[in-house]
C-alpha cells in the first residue's frame, strides 16, 4: 500500500520533528456553506478538521532539512481529500511569499484529488494563483521542489508536481491528471503511477520513504549553491598519447574499452543527483543529467552523452537541464560522446530537429559558464549542441567532426577505401580541432 502520513507526519519525518515555524495567511471569510452556498459545506469542513486536527488542506512553515533552510508545503489529504480552495491558495501565496521575501527554496508535499467541487470555479481558479506564485519564484531565481504523495491528481499535479523544478514519488503513488474516479473506465491504472510518469519523463526519482530525507536533503544542499566562476574540464581517462591520423583518432573514440560518461562522472564528483526526462513524455539513458559536488565543493550541473545515437529526450532533458543550472547561477559541464543525433524515423516524429534546435539555444542564452569535455565520439550537430562555444576541449582519445568520415565519403561520392584520406582532410583530430581553433586545447595529452 502507499505510504499516507498526515501533513505533520510527512513533514516531521523530513525535519527530524523539530524547528518548524508555521507560515499563516489571514482567515478569508465567507458566507454560510462557503462562496456559493454549498448546503452541508461547513458541516463538511468541522468534521475534516475534527478528524485531522487541521483547518485547512495544506500545511504551510519554515523549517531546516538535511541543514538546509527551507519553506515546507505539506497537503493533509485527510481534509476533504486534500483538495484546494480559496483558503488553500491563500496559504500557497503566503508560502511563496515568505520564500521570496527569506530567499528560500520551496518544497511541497503533494497529496490531493485537485480542486475543491463546493467552491465550483472559484476552487478552479486557485491553479492560476499557485501558477502564478510558481511563475514569481522561478523568477526570482528559486528553487521548487515537489514529492509526490499518495495520490498527486487534478490541478495539484499539473501545478505543483509537474511544474516543479525536480519532482520526486513515494513508490506506489497515484499520480495523474485524471483522478481514479474520472478516469475512462478501462484505463490501466499501471499508467497512473509514479513509476510510469517516471518512465514517461515526468519524475526525476522515485524514492522509498525510508530514503527521502537524505535524499531530498542531497538536492537541496546541490541545487541551492550557486557559483559564478567556470569549472575546469575533468582530467582526461584514457589514452595520453595523441592520434597520428584521422583514422586512428576515429579508432581509439570508438574503441569498446575507452573511459565512458559515467567513469568521467564518477571521478568529477563525489555525490550525484539526477534529473530525469524531458517533461514532455520522453526518455533518453544515452543522456545523463543532474547536479554533482566537485571535489571542491561547489555544485556543478552536469548533462553527458553516454556513446550512443542521442534522441530527442535526451536533447530536451539536456536544455530542461541548462536552463535550471542557469537559473539557479550553478556552472555546467557536458561531456560529449556520441555518433550523432538518432536519425531513424521514430526520432523525426519526436521533434529531432526542435530538440536539437532548443538545446543550442539554451547553451547559447546561458549566462552561467558552460564547459565541455569531449571524452569520445563528436559526431556533427547531434554532439555540437552540447559544445560550449568558448569554453570546449577534448580528450585525447576523441575526435570532433562534421559527420562521420564514412558519411563524408558517401556524400562526397568516394568508394570507400578512400574514408582514411576523408578523416585526414577533416582535421578531425584533437590537436587539428586545438589548432583551428574549435576547442581550447586538448587534456592530459603526454607533453603538455
Amino acid at each position: 500500500m502507499a505510504d499516507r502520513l498526515s501533513a505533520r507526519a510527512a513533514l516531521a519525518r523530513l525535519t527530524g520533528g523539530a524547528g518548524f515555524e508555521e507560515i499563516t495567511s489571514p482567515e478569508r471569510e465567507s458566507g454560510p456553506d462557503g462562496p456559493l452556498g454549498w448546503q452541508g459545506y461547513d458541516a463538511s469542513r468541522a468534521r475534516a478538521a475534527g478528524r485531522t486536527g487541521e483547518t485547512e488542506s495544506v500545511v504551510c512553515g519554515h523549517a531546516s532539512v538535511g541543514g538546509t533552510e527551507a519553506v515546507l508545503v505539506s497537503f493533509e489529504f485527510g481534509f476533504l481529500g486534500g483538495s484546494l480552495g480559496e483558503r488553500t491558495g491563500d496559504r500557497l501565496r503566503a508560502a511563496h511569499t515568505y520564500a521570496r521575501a527569506h530567499r528560500l527554496p520551496v518544497v511541497t508535499l503533494v497529496a490531493t484529488g485537485g480542486s475543491r467541487m463546493q467552491e465550483g470555479m472559484l476552487a478552479l481558479t486557485q491553479l492560476q494563483r499557485v501558477a502564478r506564485q510558481s511563475g514569481l519564484t522561478r523568477d526570482a531565481g528559486l528553487l521548487q521542489l515537489a514529492v509526490l504523495r499518495d495520490p498527486t491528481t487534478g490541478g495539484g499535479w499539473a501545478t505543483l508536481g509537474a511544474g516543479a523544478d525536480v519532482t520526486l514519488a513515494l513508490p506506489g503513488v497515484q499520480v495523474g491528471f485524471a483522478g481514479s474516479r474520472v478516469r475512462p473506465p478501462d484505463a490501466d491504472p499501471a499508467a497512473y503511477t509514479a513509476e510510469a510518469q517516471l518512465a514517461a519523463g515526468a519524475v526525476d526519482a522515485v524514492v522509498p520513504p525510508a530514503e527521502l530525507p537524505g535524499t531530498l536533503a542531497l538536492y537541496l544542499s546541490l541545487l541551492t549553491r550557486p557559483s559564478g566562476r567556470p569549472v575546469p574540464p575533468p582530467s582526461a581517462l584514457g589514452a595520453r598519447d595523441l592520434p597520428a591520423t584521422g583514422e586512428d583518432a576515429v579508432r581509439r573514440a570508438r574503441a569498446p574499452g575507452r573511459p565512458r560518461a559515467h567513469a568521467y562522472l564518477d571521478a568529477y564528483f563525489t555525490h550525484r543527483a539526477a534529473l530525469f526526462g524531458d517533461r514532455c513524455g520522453g526518455m533518453d539513458d544515452g543522456m545523463l543529467c543532474g547536479f554533482g559536488r566537485a571535489h571542491d565543493g561547489r555544485t556543478v550541473a552536469y548533462a553527458a552523452q553516454c556513446g550512443t545515437a542521442t534522441r530527442p529526450a535526451g536533447y530536451r532533458t539536456a536544455a530542461r537541464l541548462v536552463r535550471l543550472a542557469d537559473r539557479l547561477g550553478i556552472p555546467v559541464l557536458t561531456l560529449v560522446d556520441t555518433p550523432g543525433a538518432a536519425n531513424d524515423a521514430e526520432a523525426e516524429r519526436q521533434g529531432a530537429g526542435p530538440a536539437i534546435a532548443d538545446l543550442f539555444a539554451a547553451v547559447a542564452a546561458a549566462k552561467t559558464p558552460v564547459t565541455t569535455l569531449v571524452i569520445g565520439e563528436g559526431g556533427s550537430g547531434g554532439a555540437l549542441a552540447l559544445a560550449a562555444p568558448d569554453n570546449t576541449w577534448a580528450a585525447p582519445d576523441s575526435y570532433f567532426s562534421v559527420i562521420a568520415p564514412e558519411l563524408a565519403a558517401a556524400i562526397l561520392k568516394r568508394p570507400p577505401e578512400a574514408v582514411a584520406e576523408t578523416a585526414a582532410q577533416l582535421r578531425i583530430r584533437p590537436q587539428d580541432l586545438a589548432e583551428l581553433g574549435v576547442i581550447r586545447g586538448v587534456v592530459g595529452a603526454a607533453g603538455t
